[in-house]
């Protein structure tokens, strides 16, 4: 009973550790000291009225909610055509495009960010958006299969297979019936690719083209000067939206998943 008093209590610490600075972070947020720091003088809004009127970072919002957008429709729908093909049918090489594909989530960033700049350095290509957008659905796209071919592998082929007795084609069968069934696993995929292309510091330093900022490099760039309020209201915005779209991801799976046939 000892051992496990200790256990629990170490576990606990280690939440703590975890989980104390993101709570700093939400309560500095509203603090209405212009220092930023303990101890909170009062509640107050005017940060994030402050980071509104911030042009970089609103021009930082705008360029990070497009990049995630874009990585989610590339990678999901890369995803939903990948889960298809292992899951539904077989062919030669079947286990090494699955290893292929699931290689960046093994490789470290820093190594995948290199490598891809540096063979693009190779072809003579410069740094732009188009290679940020490519990097980043690369860095998605295995979560989105992973999800997916989940969920497709555990649809029944015979709901397809009676929708094509009955004369549909092919194509019509899979909008008809299989991508309804799979709507949880592509609504799920979606939103996770979109936080991870969000939030991604990492590879982006490597692949954004000069003067180009998403937010994480713009809270980057901030704590290089000083530790500004509005860093903490502008982490307060991330924390929610790197938070709260997994769990509407969740949501909404599971309010699919109840309609399911």
């Amino acid at each position: 009973m000892r051992v496990w008093s200790l256990l629990k209590t170490y576990t606990v610490m280690v939440y703590i550790f975890m989980f104390a600075p993101i709570l700093v972070v939400l309560l500095l947020a509203f603090n209405s000291s212009q220092f930023g720091g303990f101890p909170i003088e009062g509640f107050s809004l005017r940060w994030f009225v402050k980071l509104y009127e911030n042009d970089a970072i609103t021009r930082a919002f705008r360029t990070s909610l497009m990049l995630g957008a874009l990585t989610a429709i590339i990678s999901t729908t890369l995803g939903i055509l990948a889960a298809l093909a292992l899951v539904r049918y077989e062919f030669r090489g079947k286990d090494l495009i699955t290893t292929f594909l699931i290689t960046p989530v093994l490789v470290p960033e820093t190594v995948l960010a290199v490598g891809l700049l540096i063979f693009l350095r190779w072809l003579h290509m410069p740094r732009s958006f188009g290679l940020l957008l490519l990097g980043h659905s690369i860095i998605a796209l295995p979560f989105v299969v992973l999800v997916v071919q989940a969920r497709l592998t555990g649809i029944r082929r015979d709901y397809e297979e009676a929708a094509q007795s009955l004369g549909a084609s092919p194509l019509q069968t899979f909008f008809q019936v299989t991508f309804p069934l799979m709507l949880p696993a592509v609504f799920a995929g979606a939103l996770f690719a979109f936080t991870i292309s969000f939030d991604n510091i990492t590879a982006t330093v490597f692949w954004r083209p000069s003067g180009m900022e998403t937010v994480p490099t713009q809270i980057f760039g901030m704590l290089r000067n000083s530790v500004s309020p509005e860093i903490n209201a502008l982490g307060f915005v991330m924390i929610c939206i790197t938070v709260g779209v997994p769990l509407l991801a969740g949501m909404l799976a599971r309010y699919f998943s109840r309609k399911k046939i």
